[in-house]
């Protein structure tokens, strides 16, 4: 499990568009990772516009904002066009930077249990160490509250 003061586990992955972004070449910029279950759903396309909405913000704090599902890169650009995303989409495919971040958890729907991905938050500081982590997100409000609390860094 991560916990705020931890390391962020570094990774590299490919993005929507075409390129890929290491963690690690980012500092000494703030990042914030927003981890959701799927594109093109209702409560991951809010939060997608929420981020988007607030980026222009986000950036003049020179914080990195970015949207990490499981969904590959080809989805992720249909995703961004269909509702004009500003946020860039990694795909984390293979899973292993859900895993390492703790959000890929058994899940219950319906009386169903099944693994996917647990929507959460994570904001890394400038050094590379998690200063805060939202665990199961609410969507609405939450792009605010993280722009809060970088403006606390």
């Amino acid at each position: 499990m991560l916990n705020p003061t931890d390391d962020a586990p570094d990774f590299t992955l490919p993005r929507d568009g075409e390129g890929e972004v290491t963690l690690s070449l980012l500092r000494p910029a703030p990042v914030v990772l927003f981890f959701y279950p799927r594109d093109d759903t209702s409560g991951c396309t809010k939060e997608a516009i929420a981020f988007t909405g607030l980026n222009a913000e986000f950036e003049s704090l020179g914080v990195k904002v970015f949207g990490i599902s499981k969904d590959i890169v080809t989805k992720h650009d249909k995703f961004r066009d269909k509702h004009a995303l500003g946020i860039p989409l990694l795909s984390d495919a293979e899973g292993d930077v859900c895993e390492r971040y703790g959000v890929w958890k058994e899940k219950s729907m319906y009386g169903k249990k099944f693994f996917g991905i647990v929507r959460t938050t994570v904001l890394i500081d400038g050094d590379g160490k998690v200063t805060r982590i939202w665990p199961k997100v609410k969507v609405a409000g939450h792009a605010e509250d993280v722009l809060a609390a970088v403006k606390d860094l």
